[in-house]
């Protein structure tokens, strides 16, 4: 069986973690986090890269930050990972789902102003594959309205949006190292701070509420317990797994856009023949390759395909069930207006092998399964 995803690895993890149980340091915040920490700084542009357990303890950051009390209205796609909801849901939030574009499946901008109220307190952009939701049009809603931005960039690392990196055009932006990602800790994630007046906060969130990272600093000359927060900070030798591939960053993205351009090229005649849908990606955004899916005519002819590509040793997978739909959505937000897009685009879509390292032959088997779909 030719798997969905295999965990990206690239030589040095081994050696790093063992490297950080050398130096008898495998908490948070030794050299390997600082070292991650770094890179991503100097990579996106943000004023402070944090270092979390996952991506959901980033958004749940950023909703602390966000100062999100009961009965305060986030707007969001219902087209998401359940974390991007729940972050915000577990201090209290209503959520308010708006519909999605069905040609790239992020939030649909022209929907958001309708959705504020005088209770919105945040507009969370989802970049699904790693492609840019329309955020000119996002930000210029969120500033004359008031309202803060925070980018779940979970897939988005390496993106752009007219040149900028996701995750730094929000006031905050959350990334995921999970397993499943472009570059993985396992578990795993950061926190991107691009208000300075959100920086101290941030760390003191991350550090159980204390001012430890001021202390150390030698800003004041002790710390103490100053406000709310958790312990977000991720083991050491996650960071060390994370640092060897950070290291090779364009050669796991190089890798990943080849097999996806691979895949464009030898399956677009069968969207030119109106067979099935590829994936579109706007001009003015650059994407990292973290998915390849196509659309099927609906859920019905996705069930066969997905079944077809299993009896022939591929491993295919659908992804979301829109929130709105399920019991804990239901419980704790509402869809705002017509739901046009977000149920019936997610039943049609269907996603391919794609990992750092899928062979060529894999690759090519893959191809010519999902080809031998429509010709039977």
């Amino acid at each position: 069986m030719i798997p969905f995803n295999v965990p990206p690895l690239v030589g040095n993890e081994e050696k790093y973690i063992h490297q950080a149980i050398c130096n008898h340091k495998i908490c948070g915040d030794g050299k390997f986090t600082k070292k991650c920490q770094s890179w991503i700084e100097k990579e996106t542009g943000t004023k402070k890269a944090l270092l979390t357990n996952s991506g959901t303890d980033a958004l749940e950051m950023a909703a602390m930050l966000c100062d999100i009390k009961p009965d305060d209205e986030v707007i969001l796609p219902s087209y998401t990972f359940s974390s991007t909801a729940n972050a915000f849901a577990l201090f209290g939030a209503k959520l308010v789902f708006v519909d999605i574009r069905p040609d790239t499946m992020n939030i649909n901008e022209e929907l958001i102003e309708n959705a504020i109220t005088e209770k919105t307190k945040v507009i969370i952009p989802v970049h699904y594959a790693g492609v840019s939701c329309e955020m000119d049009t996002i930000m210029r809603i969120a500033r004359q309205h008031g309202v803060l931005v925070v980018e779940d960039a979970a897939q988005g690392v390496m993106s752009t949006y007219k040149g900028r990196k996701l995750g730094t055009i929000g006031d905050i932006g959350c990334y995921s190292f999970h397993e499943t990602k472009n570059y993985s800790m396992g578990e795993g994630g950061a926190i991107l701070i691009n208000t300075d007046s959100l920086v101290e906060r941030a760390e003191i969130i991350r550090e159980k509420g204390t001012n430890r990272s001021c202390f150390l600093r030698g800003q004041v000359d002790k710390y103490t317990w100053v406000d709310i927060g958790s312990s977000y900070l991720p083991s050491e030798l996650n960071a060390a797994y994370l640092w060897a591939q950070l290291e090779q960053a364009d050669e796991i993205n190089n890798n990943r856009l080849t097999t996806w351009e691979t895949y464009y090229e030898a399956l677009k005649y069968l969207e030119e023949t109106g067979k099935l849908e590829l994936p579109y990606i706007p001009t003015e955004c650059t994407h990292n390759a973290h998915m390849f899916y196509v659309k099927l005519k609906n859920l019905e002819e996705r069930t066969k395909f997905i079944a077809y590509l299993r009896e022939h040793e591929v491993q295919s997978v659908f992804h979301y069930i829109p929130l709105h739909s399920a019991l804990a959505g239901q419980k704790f937000g509402h869809f705002h207006g017509e739901d046009v897009f977000t149920t019936k685009e997610s039943e049609r879509l269907a996603r391919l092998p794609m990992y750092y390292g899928l062979s060529n032959e894999n690759l090519s088997l893959v191809i010519e399964t999902v080809k031998s779909f429509f010709e039977n």
